[in-house]
């Protein structure tokens, strides 16, 4: 790893906070769900009072809320106009993958692939990432081939406080007010189930927890949960004849009748997916976890209609066997609600451009905090913090993204007062005009699922997705 006096203040902190274990677990109730988001929660709470930073809250549920005042000068002709901007990140990291005891490598990138040091089993492909084509001689940062990395979130988290310790020195942009908040359980889908508005006290807000530099992102899936109990009849396997009746069976039986060509791993871009992610059970109850996943909110309802026809199917094969079906909402797609803010992603589009960087707006094939503030009433687009491959041994984060998504945070804050300045506004608005209704470049090439391909018009109308967490 290179040596301390090489690092800038936030890859400092990210190198740090992706040290701190906050795994989450989808099968604990409690927010937070594991003690390790709690402990950074404490930390960052304490960095943050450290900074000077006058009000800083920690809740029992681990929700970090801070508030940075306004550094316009009396008289200003924004003072008072600027709108109370919010800038957030979660706490915790995803359990698809090892997360305890990161071991953080930072390194100069020679080119090529790059097997971790841990396991050279697990090998960082330019294959599979084209975006290490343009970083050789650049510095990136890996785990160590046993753990993931944890860039999801902390890259977000490493950012907003080294905004923050900026605001609070001198020279610091001129700016209205901010407001922070650090979130838990975001990855179970969790992540607002206890986040205060009020208190927040935001009109609008920006969530750190995107990809690759320049990716900003106004459109999520919509996104249900569904889970299939099938309660069946255990008796002595020795004696089982024309008497039991086997819940595991039954449950095959649905989960072989899913759909293969609307799974995750056939389709891509705009397309979507039924995913069963989880299954427990035995001989008397069993029970199946699936995630339904679509752009258009109306396609949830004809996704649960081919569940519920495949359990119909499923209970005639199998009179004996009861099948339950539940399903929840969990988000919803927020281009919706930002459509109708538009200086939210104007302002985004014109901070990126600012910090050097071309901005690209790209759906995500997930959600973030941001879809539910959104429907909420919190208008919250996301924004790039640096890190790919997210949820995985491979997860990697470019230090120069890092670097240019502190400074394109760091440019939002003045952009929202010219914004809010009545002699200057019209001329920022020209100039960020192409925002308002933001541009979607076509991400990547993606492989073409077997499936018939969607309307033309709804294809031709949007680019290719970037796939990212459910």
């Amino acid at each position: 790893m290179s040596k301390p006096r090489e690092l800038s203040p936030v890859l400092e902190r990210f190198l740090r906070y992706v040290q701190v274990d906050t795994q989450s677990r989808e099968d604990v109730e409690a927010v937070p769900s594991t003690p390790g988001q709690l402990a950074l929660a404490k930390l960052l709470a304490g960095e943050l009072r450290t900074m000077g930073v006058p009000r800083v809250e920690l809740d029992e549920h681990g929700y970090v809320m801070a508030a940075i005042p306004s550094n316009l000068p009396p008289g200003h002709p924004a003072a008072g106009r600027v709108p109370k901007v919010g800038l957030i990140a979660h706490l915790d990291t995803s359990a698809a993958a090892p997360g305890a005891h990161v071991q953080p490598q930072l390194l100069t990138y020679a080119g090529g692939d790059l097997r971790l040091p841990r396991d050279p089993s697990v090998v960082l492909r330019v294959k599979e990432n084209p975006a290490l084509k343009g970083l050789k001689g650049r510095r990136i940062v890996t785990a160590d081939g046993t753990t993931l990395l944890g860039a999801d979130d902390k890259a977000g988290v490493a950012v907003i406080m080294a905004l923050a310790e900026e605001l609070l020195a001198p020279g610091a942009p001129l700016h209205g007010e901010v407001r922070i908040a650090f979130t838990p359980d975001e990855e179970v889908g969790r992540g607002t189930s206890h986040f205060d508005l009020a208190r927040f006290d935001a009109d609008l807000a920006y969530t750190l927890d995107g990809d690759g530099c320049g990716e900003l992102n106004a459109e999520t899936f919509s996104a249900d949960s569904a889970t299939v109990t099938v309660h069946g009849r255990a008796t002595h396997p020795g004696m089982a004849k024309g008497v039991m009746v086997n819940a595991l069976r039954v449950l095959a039986d649905v989960i072989v009748r899913l759909p293969m060509d609307l799974a995750p791993e056939t389709t891509s871009g705009l397309e979507p997916f039924i995913h069963p992610h989880g299954a427990q059970g035995e001989e008397a109850k069993a029970t199946l976890r699936l995630l339904f996943r679509d752009f258009r909110t109306a396609g949830l309802v004809e996704q649960r209609r081919r569940l519920e026809k495949i359990l119909a199917e499923v209970r005639r094969r199998h009179p004996g066997a009861r099948l339950e079906l539940q399903v929840s909402e969990s988000y919803r797609n927020m281009r919706e609600g930002l459509e109708k803010e538009p200086r939210v992603t104007a302002a985004l589009e014109e901070a990126t451009r600012r910090a050097g960087v071309e901005p690209s707006w790209v759906p995500i094939r997930g959600g973030t905090d941001g879809s539910r503030l959104t429907a909420m009433g919190l208008p919250t687009p996301n924004m790039f913090a640096g890190g790919y491959n997210f949820h995985g041994l491979t997860e990697w984060l470019s230090v120069d993204a890092l670097e240019a998504s502190l400074r394109a945070a760091r440019q939002l804050l003045p952009v929202w007062v010219e914004l809010s300045d009545p002699s200057r506004a019209p001329a920022t608005a020209a100039g960020a005009s192409g925002a308002a209704s933001p541009r979607r470049r076509a991400a990547a090439p993606r492989r073409r699922s077997p499936r018939s391909p969607a309307s033309p018009s709804r294809r031709s109308s949007r680019p290719a997705a970037r796939a990212r967490r459910t």
